[in-house]
């Protein structure tokens, strides 16, 4: 695997919910353009409204709650992994702050953006809601007119997956298997809008988007063989 410099590297994982608390919150519409968008993935047993709990994976039917993004900086000779978070109820105002992030401090050409499945998921969810609420693209999610070369992404996912396209890896096999430290996690992403929309504690869905966040970081140290970081120096600001 090519070298690569940690300090370009921004290293990121969102948290997404169903747009509103409940199906039935829908107007009609939306709620049959959503019976029609999951007619294949709904097996006999599942209503449109049984799964819309689900909702949160479609960028169309989602909206993102948190952001959260980790880099690498160097002090005193020994790697610092920063720590940051965009959240917020009103997606609109984490995105605009997360765009500024990206045009003020990330548009270089050498800098990249990386995420487990990010390209599949991550990357594409941020640019639609983006466009869905007309707010302007960064570079580093404008993907119009480039080639696969000039897409500044890089995913563990794929990396991992070495060419075999049908190969997914969760976050959590992976952290285990090269021995990554990985706190026993307070919740799943299946509890995700249960702990958004009933018990209304978006802190604790940050401090679990933090934690994936720095296991993507550790991810790309191991796969170029470098020590994982100690968490005295994984800082949150």
């Amino acid at each position: 695997m090519n070298k690569i410099a940690f300090k370009n590297v921004l290293f990121l994982d969102i948290e997404t919910v169903p747009e509103e608390a409940s199906f039935l919150d829908l107007s009609e519409e939306k709620q049959t353009l959503y019976a029609q968008k999951t007619k294949y993935q709904r097996k006999e047993e599942f209503t449109p409204q049984k799964f819309y709990e689900r909702a949160g994976i479609w960028a169309e039917f989602g909206k993102i709650i948190c952001i959260s993004v980790a880099y690498f900086v160097e002090k005193e000779g020994v790697n610092q992994l920063r720590v940051r978070s965009f959240f917020n109820d009103d997606e609109r105002v984490l995105l605009l702050e997360f765009k500024e992030l990206l045009d003020t401090h990330f548009k270089k050409r050498n800098q990249l953006l990386c995420a487990h499945n990010g390209k599949e998921f991550d990357f594409p969810f941020i640019a639609r809601r983006m466009i869905i609420h007309r707010i302007d693209l960064p570079q580093k999610l404008n993907l119009f007119g480039k080639k696969p070369w000039e897409v500044p992404h890089l995913d563990t996912l794929e990396l991992w997956k070495f060419g075999d396209y049908k190969h997914y890896t969760s976050l959590k096999l992976l952290t285990s298997i090269l021995g990554i430290p990985s706190p026993k996690d307070d919740i799943d992403g299946s509890e995700v809008a249960h702990v958004y929309y009933k018990e209304k504690n978006l802190q604790r869905i940050v401090h679990y988007c933090e934690k994936d966040t720095i296991a993507v970081a550790q991810l790309l140290l191991r796969f170029n063989n470098q020590p994982v970081l100690e968490e005295k120096n994984i800082v949150r600001v």
